[in-house]
């Protein structure tokens, strides 16, 4: 009846006034309060990214106020193969007496020690380097991979232990860029030692030299022994002319 219908289009005059109150509450607030500012995400250093002198000074006073130092030594591939078996030199195991010595200096003060160890498979003639470098040696878990075993009785129980697959190790990289980091690339001294000069020294120190320029990098050529005597003073000469500071070479 007349009521009834009358009843039913109140309900839903009333319904749809709901709504539109509802949808302009909406409106006014979406009109009112204006969309937050999308600000640009902060800026991740891209560690292939070369910076300016100025931009490292800036991250390390950020990082490193204090000026606080980290010293770092940094032992490469001082293993049986290199020293006395497979690839061994008489000048390798002369050098053996001054790294030892090297890691307890390092040792009594409480500094970081970083021992890289060259690591290979079964498989090492089929690469690159076992095709240019036709002798098996320092195969993963072989005794000519272990580390020499007086450097080895040196070696602090928290040393870090990185094994490298090749030449130089990009996995050191981030390990030395976790420090840098902590106390800024001007504050992190780094001493390398090791065998071989002209191979596995001269690739990390470059590597690293290339990563972290405003790290200083020393070399101790007495504790360092090459494939020849006259490679090693070729490696020596070239890590100086990249600014490599080289002690103890005459």
């Amino acid at each position: 009846d007349f009521f009834a219908f009358s009843g039913y289009r109140g309900a839903n005059l009333t319904n749809t006034c709901c709504i539109v109150t509802q949808r302009l509450v909406y409106l006014n607030k979406y009109y009112a309060d204006p969309l937050p500012v999308q600000r640009p995400a902060p800026e991740v250093p891209d560690p292939l990214k070369s910076e300016m002198l100025s931009k490292i000074c800036e991250r390390s006073a950020a990082a490193n106020p204090e000026g606080k130092t980290m010293n770092i030594l940094l032992v490469i591939d001082m293993q049986k193969d290199f020293v006395d078996q497979a690839l061994g030199t008489p000048e390798a195991q002369a050098i053996v007496p001054n790294v030892v010595a090297k890691i307890n200096e390092y040792k009594a003060r409480g500094d970081v020690i970083i021992a890289t160890k060259d690591t290979h498979e079964e498989t090492y003639l089929e690469t690159q380097e076992g095709v240019n470098l036709p002798f098996i040696h320092c195969v993963q878990n072989t005794d000519g991979w272990q580390l020499d075993d007086a450097v080895q009785a040196a070696m602090p129980e928290n040393a870090t232990i990185v094994h490298k697959p090749t030449f130089g190790s990009t996995e050191l990289v981030k390990i030395i860029g976790e420090y840098v980091a902590q106390y800024g690339e001007p504050n992190v001294h780094m001493e390398i030692v090791g065998l071989c000069t002209d191979i596995c020294v001269v690739s990390n120190a470059l590597i690293e030299k290339a990563f972290y320029p405003e790290m200083p990098i020393t070399l101790d050529a007495s504790c360092c022994a090459g494939v020849t005597p006259a490679t090693h003073d070729a490696a020596i000469a070239t890590m100086r002319m990249c600014q490599i500071n080289v002690i103890n070479a005459d």
